[in-house]
């Protein structure tokens, strides 16, 4: 390729320069003499509404110079989906591309008109912009009035605000079976999901088990899910459960949710566990911890259990786990719906943890089949991880007929016949549910289910004492499908009694609640007595909560704990007022299924600081 010749400089061309020596030089007095107004697009000093500003970092991460930190306020304080931090911005290196207002994820950064800042003082020129805007002491303009300039546009927008959906069984295939509801993401749906993440790590701070979200997430990205598993089991040995039926508190605060629809964190990492085999496992995790030679006993193998026994053998203990029931899992396998959890997944995440040399002691009922005395003896610490096994009755008139029915031993009736392990369970034609959580959702679609396969249609109605259904404890996503699949859902109701004619039930009056809770924020219904309903049933569940069962504690063991409410009181490494013993998941802080693996993560790390003061 031949290069091409630059022209040769004009020999004259100095000389031509003297022709502008006489002429008037073009001036601009600045500054505060003559006002220069800047275009309405132009890039000057930042201001950000910290009302807005969740501290995410992601305009620090997308400067080009490094102009802009994060710095933790002190006066800010930590909550859920914002961070106690933000921005300060070096305008000695900023080079005002507006990179850092278009990827703001809430929009609290923005770019003002002003571009004129005189100071001898290099500090002055490293600012923490706020809504007031720089020049606002300078009398140039009033706080918070500072003129925008360049603003985030449909042509400069960096982030996908749009989330990659899962495939779901419709529903009127769905509601004729119990399969699985979501199918998953193939690898090109996770990987262009986890394009969206913005590496915040708010959602981190949230998560009750400070899972590695944006690195499990990262990996999924670089198409490296041996190392997402790797990310995913330093805090979570139930992630093939977790990323199905998690509460996924992590997705509320999500920064990309703020202006769009959050990430799909849970969905990711489901991805993760379901692509690669367990037989793989062992290789990608290589864990070979060091025997310590002290035991532990863990009573139940709900989700804190199962969390502890994990911990516990990676860190060298041998652990037993001592379950009533014939299968290991707690609610999770007895108490959550098999198309919304297959025993397929929990099988998995169990297995793995058995690998670990966990050893399962099935169908042994402390208290009767063995003594907890003898639990004692065996081993040097035990941890409880009981969960709330007994179901609340609203008590009204009625409630004591055999027809009405408590939600969780439905459940695991349901499930035990669905597996071959038991009798097949009643099937109203009319069933009423009363309560409005994601218990009463699960025994609803279910039932519906059950009632599609023997009669063909559903007739269940679920009434609530809340009056709407975003006022409702279930998750709105678990509502819309139940409406999908043909649930009658009544907000806004409580029940009078159960109507018994001929000794059946015929059905369930309802009188019109008006408030759920009081001024002081304490459950307290109140109701209009003078607006009652009447809902036909020939069954009734009752799905208001659930309650711990402690009869298999000794009862001056049950003197020395301290309770709160039902509920036993630890520290925040689960350890009782009984040095030795050590207390999760339900039974401490309430059902949920994340923050029973972050108590059993804590109980763990509290017995082995425990064992090792011991020594």
């Amino acid at each position: 390729m031949a290069i091409q010749e630059l022209p040769k400089k004009d020999f004259f061309a100095p000389l031509k320069a003297w022709k502008f020596l006489a002429r008037k030089p073009v001036t601009i007095e600045v500054p505060n003499k003559t006002k220069r107004e800047a275009s309405e697009r132009y890039r000057g000093f930042h201001v950000n509404d910290w009302g807005k500003c969740i501290g995410c970092g992601t305009c620090s991460k997308i400067c080009p110079t490094d102009a802009i930190t994060m710095v933790e306020v002190p006066d800010l304080t930590q909550e859920d989906g914002k961070l106690p931090q933000r921005p300060v911005i070096d305008y000695g290196r900023c080079s005002f591309c507006a990179l850092c207002v278009d990827i703001c994820t809430t929009g609290s950064l923005q770019m003002t008109r002003e571009y004129i800042h005189i100071s001898e003082d290099p500090e002055d020129f490293v600012f923490m912009p706020t809504d007031k805007g720089l020049n606002a002491k300078r009398g140039l303009y009033e706080p918070g009035k500072a003129p925008l300039g360049w603003t985030r546009d449909k042509d400069s927008e960096l982030l996908d605000l749009e989330r990659v959906e899962m495939t779901k069984e419709p529903p009127e295939t769905r509601v004729r079976s119990f399969i699985e509801i979501v199918k998953g993401y193939s690898r090109k749906q996770a990987m262009q999901e986890a394009a969206r993440c913005v590496e915040c790590g708010v959602c981190t701070y949230t998560c009750p088990e400070h899972m590695d979200i944006p690195q499990y997430i990262k990996s999924i990205y670089e198409g490296d899910l041996e190392e997402g598993l790797r990310w995913l089991y330093r805090t979570n040995p139930l992630s093939m459960v977790c990323g199905r039926v998690c509460t996924h508190r992590c997705e509320t605060a999500c920064s990309i949710g703020v202006r769009g629809e959050p990430v799909a964190i849970q969905w990711l990492k489901r991805y993760i566990v379901d692509s690669v085999p367990l037989e793989e496992y062992s290789r990608i995790l290589d864990m070979k911890p060091e025997k310590k030679g002290k035991s532990i006993g863990i009573i139940g193998s709900g989700p804190a259990g199962l969390s502890a026994a994990y911990f516990l053998a990676t860190m060298g203990y041998d652990v037993t786990v001592y379950e009533a029931e014939s299968r290991p899992g707690g609610v999770m396998r007895y108490g959550i719906p098999k198309y919304r959890l297959p025993d397929e997944a929990l099988d998995k995440d169990i297995a793995f943890i058995e690998a670990l040399g966990v050893k399962f002691v099935l169908n042994t009922r402390v208290g009767q089949d063995i003594p907890f005395e003898e639990l004692r003896k065996k081993h040097d610490a035990i941890f409880l991880a009981t969960g709330f096994g007994l179901g609340r009755s609203t008590g009204v008139p009625g409630t004591d007929h055999p027809d009405v029915k408590q939600a969780l031993p439905m459940l695991k009736m349901i499930r035990n016949y669905l597996r071959g392990d038991g009798p097949k369970p009643p099937i109203p034609e009319k069933l009423v549910v009363i309560g409005g959580g994601n218990v009463a959702m699960d025994i609803s679609r279910s039932m519906a289910r059950l009632q599609v396969m023997e009669y063909g249609t559903v007739n269940v109605q679920v009434l609530s004492l809340e009056g709407c259904f975003e006022d409702m404890p279930a998750d709105m996503e678990e509502i819309d499908e139940a409406l999908e699949e043909g649930v009658v859902i009544k907000p806004g109701w409580g029940p009078v009694e159960v109507v018994i004619e001929n000794d059946r039930v015929k059905g369930v009056r309802f009188k019109k609640c008006v408030k759920v809770f009081d001024d002081e924020g304490r459950f307290n219904p109140q109701f209009d007595e003078s607006i009652q309903i009447f809902v036909e049933a020939d069954m009734v569940v009752e799905a208001i909560g659930q309650a711990p069962d402690y009869s298999y504690l000794p009862q001056e063991i049950k003197e020395k704990l301290e309770f709160v409410r039902g509920r036993i009181r630890t520290n925040e490494y689960g350890q009782t007022s009984i040095e030795w013993l050590f207390a999760g998941g339900d039974i401490v802080h309430g059902p949920d299924i994340i923050h029973g693996v972050a108590d059993g993560y804590a109980a763990a790390r509290g017995i082995d600081m425990y064992l090792r003061k011991a020594e």
